[in-house]
């Protein structure tokens, strides 16, 4: 792994750390609904040690059709707002802790590199969900900075999001 990787990662690392602490402090469960980073998210939460016993279940839900078949996004929803949307984030969120035991959720969506030329490159949705209360909603524009840019703000914004959702 390279410095700057190695660097990213470890500070991802501690944050994820933190995630997981006030999880087990407040004795609750994390699920993962993610479309633009392929699953690093559960990945990372899964890798503290002693603590990813708190993270129930992720979900890659790349295509469309798995947005649909794994979180039972309604089809119509996607040709109305397009996959990557608030609408389909909070969603995703949702579907999730539909399909889980966890209490928490966090889902993502967006475009990680170029594509169409109507999708906005470095354009992520992000949503917060939990049991009995209003789900959070991010937007964030990380601009054409790479697939892997785009990954690794999107880690981050995530784990800041999982973090407030977990104190409320």
């Amino acid at each position: 792994m390279q410095t700057l990787e190695r660097g990213l990662h470890e500070e991802a690392l501690a944050q994820a750390d933190r995630v997981l602490q006030i999880a087990c402090a407040r004795s609750l469960t994390i699920a993962t609904a993610e479309s633009c980073t392929g699953g690093l998210l559960a990945a990372l939460l899964t890798d503290v040690p002693g603590r990813s016993h708190v993270f129930e279940r992720g979900f890659v839900v790349y295509s469309e059709i798995a947005k649909c078949e794994m979180l039972a996004i309604d089809p119509a929803l996607i040709a109305q707002h397009g996959a990557v949307s608030r609408e389909v984030a909070e969603e995703m969120a949702l579907g999730a802790l539909k399909r889980s035991q966890a209490e928490v959720a966090l889902a993502v969506t967006g475009f990680a590199g170029p594509g169409a030329e109507e999708d906005e490159e470095g354009l992520v949705h992000l949503a917060c969900a939990r049991r009995g209360a209003a789900t959070d909603h991010r937007e964030e524009h990380f601009g054409p900075i790479g697939r892997a840019g785009v990954r690794h703000g999107t880690i981050r914004a995530a784990l800041e999001m999982l973090e407030e959702g977990l104190s409320k």
